[in-house]
Order: structure tokens, then C-alpha cells, then sequence
């Protein structure tokens, strides 16, 4: 159901953001990903949560630039009961007053606080200072070296621990298959890398809470220079600095990479690609960790945790707390899964059939991936997937992006791709990147 409104000041998918003038109604959600695929399947969506929980509900759909639409409705006053986000997020968020503390909420719901439903390890990716600020949306993965599995078994190598043992499967693709080692677009994302100089990507807090960039320190020059020393020899994609995913994902099936660096959930997509393509392909992709650093751990990168946000201003405080306890049971998962019933899926029994359109939109309703470590997909895994997640919950965290970032982030490509490059030495690039980043106080 939609709001009768006096006065329209945005136009969006499948409603307007409202005027003070709008009829109240049980729950207002301002989304991103969650809903429909356009605005006749969005009314259809909303109209079977409806359903479900039993609420008139508008839930907000922006075409485009959610988070200025969001920003801006939360700093106008505009009043939801919901809104979605990401982690990044929440220091403004909070700093600002605009969402509250859920903590609370979380500890006093059977589903929320309960392990199966959302393992723990999901709420430390957001935890600040022991306070939990939104209810995750989804399951994020994250980033990863995945290789030609088929080629390292032909090649009789184990899985390479480190970058001597990577750079002879490099070697030995370019040898027997004419291919690169290694492609990626620029420093995105070669943290499984870096994790053998056991450095970690963006900026990290010492204990004496001063910013460091870990891949400007003395530490990261050595792979910068294993890097250059591979770009040299010609093992290195010479186009990773201008690269797009879109041009190492095709090197990749096409026979012209052993490895690139990507989301665990493209494990999947390789592989169900190539063999749709070609039933009878000998292709197999797989994620494996990165190298082991000094100490023994892996460091590989976590996305972002997408995550329900309760605004401070929220007057349905208790129906938001129903939505996502539905959007964490098995009729949530459908629906942000396979999407609606009649319409993406019907039944036959006990199974569930994709129509056309619920096909072409792929299970992904805006959650394609539920945090539930129990609940099974009816629209099944893609192979190599549930490995590739397994490795992400072991070693993957969040990167901390500040405002800093912004400016921080060419001084370190600059001179990281004038190494990986082979134009100057690891300690040499490292040297101007602190000398730059300190002269612009950007590191302490």
C-alpha cells in the first residue's frame, strides 16, 4: 500500500520520498537493495511483506544515489523505521545522533541473538566499543586469490602457502599454457598478498591510537618487489594498473590466467559460466587463502557488512523489530532469495520452480547470501562457493576506510604501481608514500 501524499519532492521506485503532509503508516523502510526489480515488481514485493507480518508498510526504493537520498532524508527529518546501510556508515551515523543503539533489542529477540540465525562473528565486524548500531542485512563475503584449480592439479603442485611456491605456478602456467600468473586491477585486491608481509590494507589504529597505512610501511616492500619481479618476467598482467574486473575475469576464462584476485562468491560464478558454456570444460576455479604472515595468520579482506539501520526519529519502533526478525526466518529468506511467490517462484509440492523471470533475477531479492549458517537455499549452491565462504569466516576482516582514504589512496597507488611495475624498489616506493602521506597529514 502507498501513502496518499499533497506534495511529491523526489520520485522514486515504487513511491515518493513524502512530505510531513504523508498518511502515517505501521512501517516506513528506506532501501537499497532489498525489494523489487523494477516498480511494478517492488508493489508486489511490499504487498506480500505485507502480508506476512501483517503491517501497511511503504518501503522506499531510490533509482539511484541511495545514499544521497538517505543522508539527506535523515538530516531533513523524514521519518523511517528503517533504513539500509553498511558499516562504513555508522561512525557518521552515530556521531550525528541519527540511529540508536540496538543492542538491546538484539539481546531481548529469540532470532536475533540466537547463533544459528546470526553467527557472532557477524556482529564483530560492526561492534563499536561493545555497542551494536544496525541488524545485518545479509551475508557479505569477501576477497580472495582464486586460481585454475584444474591447471595446479595438471601441474602436480599443492595449494601454494607462499610466494615462492605462488610464483612457480605462475611460472609454470606460462610455460605449459602460454598465460599469465596473475591478473588484477591495480591494488584491488592483492591483500592475500600483502598478507604474507602481514600488512593489511587501508588505515590501522596502533596502540598508541596513531593512523598508520600498513601498505606504505617498510613491511609491504618486500611484496612490492616479489610483485615488480614478477611483472618483470612477464608473470604479471602488464595491464593490472588500468584494469577493470571486467578485462581479468575475462583473461581468466579465456585461458590467459592462472590466478586473479576477487569476491568468493565469483568462485561460483566462474565456474557455472564456463560450464553453461560448455558442459564438458575441464575449467574449475577455486578460492584459497593467501600467504601466512610472520606470524602465521592470513589476512584477507571482508566487505562491508550490509546492514538495517533503526533512525533515532523512528515511531515504529516494534513493527522495524518484526521486519527483521521476518527478514531472519526461513519466509524471509525466500523472499529476499527467490523473490515472490505466483510471480519469481511457485510450488510444486514441497519444491519451489522458477519461473522465467524469477530466473533471469538470479535468487537475489537483496539477499542472495543469509547469514543463517542452517538454512538451505532452494536455488542451491554455485560449486566452489560454501569453500570459498569457509575461508572468508576464517581469515577476512573489514577494512577501516576514514574520510582520510580519499586522499590517501592515490599517494599509495602511485608509487605501489611504480614498484609492482618494477620502475623503482619496494623500499624506495614505500619511502615516498610516507614522505608524501606525512607531508599532507595523512598518517601520524
Amino acid at each position: 500500500m502507498q501513502a496518499k501524499v499533497t506534495i511529491t519532492t523526489l520520485v522514486l521506485m515504487g513511491s515518493t520520498i513524502l512530505s510531513s503532509a504523508a498518511m502515517a503508516q505501521d512501517l516506513r523502510i528506506l532501501t537499497a537493495v532489498t525489494g523489487g526489480k523494477d516498480a511494478a515488481e517492488h508493489e508486489l514485493f511490499v504487498t506480500e511483506l505485507e502480508e506476512h507480518l501483517g503491517l501497511e508498510i511503504e518501503m522506499i526504493k531510490p533509482e539511484a544515489d541511495y545514499n544521497q537520498v538517505m543522508f539527506t532524508s535523515l538530516a531533513s527529518g523524514e521519518r523511517f523505521d528503517l533504513i539500509y546501510g553498511d558499516s562504513s556508515m555508522i561512525p557518521t551515523l552515530v556521531e550525528q545522533g541519527a540511529i540508536i543503539e540496538v543492542s538491546d533489542i538484539i539481546e531481548g529477540s529469540d532470532v536475533l541473538s540466537d547463533p544459528a540465525v546470526i553467527p557472532e562473528g557477524e556482529w564483530d565486524l560492526f561492534d563499536v566499543d561493545g555497542a551494536i548500531y544496525g541488524v545485518p542485512n545479509k551475508f557479505e563475503g569477501g576477497t580472495m586469490p582464486t586460481l585454475r584449480q584444474d591447471w595446479l592439479e595438471e601441474s602436480g603442485m599443492e595449494t601454494p602457502a607462499s610466494l615462492e611456491e605462488w610464483r612457480a605456478f605462475f611460472e609454470w602456467a606460462m610455460e605449459e599454457k602460454g598465460a599469465y600468473g596473475l591478473s588484477t586491477a591495480g591494488l584491488y585486491d592483492i591483500q592475500g598478498f600483502m598478507s604474507a608481509a602481514g600488512v593489511k590494507a587501508g588505515y590501522v589504529m596502533d596502540e598508541n591510537g596513531n593512523r598508520t597505512i600498513p601498505y606504505a610501511s617498510e613491511a609491504a616492500a618486500e611484496v612490492y618487489d616479489w610483485f615488480g619481479a614478477l611483472y618483470n618476467d612477464g608473470l604479471l598482467d602488464p595491464n593490472f594498473a588500468t584494469n577493470g574486473s571486467g578485462e581479468f575475469r575475462n583473461l581468466f576464462m579465456t585461458d590467459r590466467a592462472a590466478a586473479v584476485t576477487y569476491w568468493d562468491a565469483w568462485v561460483g560464478l566462474f565456474n557455472n559460466i564456463m560450464t553453461t558454456e560448455n558442459p564438458e570444460t575441464e575449467f574449475e576455479a577455486r578460492g584459497v587463502p593467501g600467504v601466512p604472515g610472520p606470524d602465521g595468520e592470513v589476512i584477507l579482506r571482508r566487505g562491508n557488512a550490509s546492514l538495517w539501520f533503526i533512525p533515532a526519529n523512528a515511531e515504529n519502533v516494534d513493527n522495524a523489530v518484526a521486519f527483521l526478525e521476518f527478514w531472519h526466518s526461513e519466509p524471509g529468506y525466500v523472499l529476499g532469495t527467490l523473490g515472490i511467490e505466483g510471480h519469481d517462484y511457485t510450488m510444486e509440492g514441497d519444491e519451489y520452480v522458477l519461473t522465467e523471470i524469477g530466473q533471469s533475477h538470479g535468487c537475489d531479492h537483496g539477499a542472495p547470501r543469509v547469514a543463517s549458517t542452517t538454512w538451505e537455499n532452494p536455488c542451491g549452491v554455485l560449486p566452489g562457493v560454501t569453500d570459498a565462504e569457509e575461508i572468508i569466516m576464517e581469515h577476512a576482516t573489514t577494512e577501516y576506510l576514514p574520510a582520510d582514504w580519499t586522499d590517501a589512496q592515490p599517494i599509495v597507488e602511485n608509487y605501489a604501481y611504480q614498484a609492482m611495475s618494477g620502475e623503482i624498489s619496494g623500499a624506495e616506493a614505500v619511502a615516498a608514500m610516507q614522505e608524501e602521506l606525512r607531508s599532507a597529514d595523512l598518517i601520524d
